[in-house]
């Protein structure tokens, strides 16, 4: 075996599929376009969306709603969260954002809220930048402090 006697295996490759040149090819005549249309001519190029005429979806469908610019998202963490956290860790006294990235409870770049869901028995420092009411009620009860950002 050599370079010059290599070769594809055998139903690997196919013969071209010669169009558009005449009668004695077989595909003679209309060269596999089918009769009239516009995918018969040439230059023909199909819009995206375009349904034959007939109104596209994207125009059938009325429009809706809208993008606030100024909506602030925040990610949520609980105050059972934060119990399961100090309980974890005791010598822990603040709970900040930093905290919640290395936790990998948030992303570092988010906005933290701290919701109200659960119970926290230890006194902590929780810096965050946006609170519940509830959440700041249950971590002063529990002789802590809500700081926000």
């Amino acid at each position: 075996m050599n370079l010059s006697n290599l070769k594809p295996a055998i139903g690997a490759t196919r013969n071209e599929k010669r169009v558009g040149r005449g009668t004695g090819s077989g595909r003679g005549g209309t060269s596999t376009r089918g009769h009239k249309g516009a995918k018969s001519r040439s230059g023909y190029s199909k819009k995206s969306g375009f349904e034959g005429g007939q109104m596209p979806l994207q125009r059938r469908v009325p429009k809706f709603g809208f993008k606030n610019i100024n909506r602030v998202e925040y990610k949520s963490i609980n105050l059972d969260v934060l119990a399961s956290l100090t309980e974890k860790d005791s010598t822990i006294s603040t709970l900040d954002a930093a905290y919640f990235v290395n936790a990998g409870l948030v992303s570092k770049n988010a906005k933290v809220k701290i919701l109200g869901r659960g119970e926290i028995t230890k006194a902590v420092e929780v810096h965050a930048h946006a609170f519940s009411k509830s959440a700041v009620e249950a971590i002063e009860k529990a002789g802590g402090k809500a700081v926000t950002l």
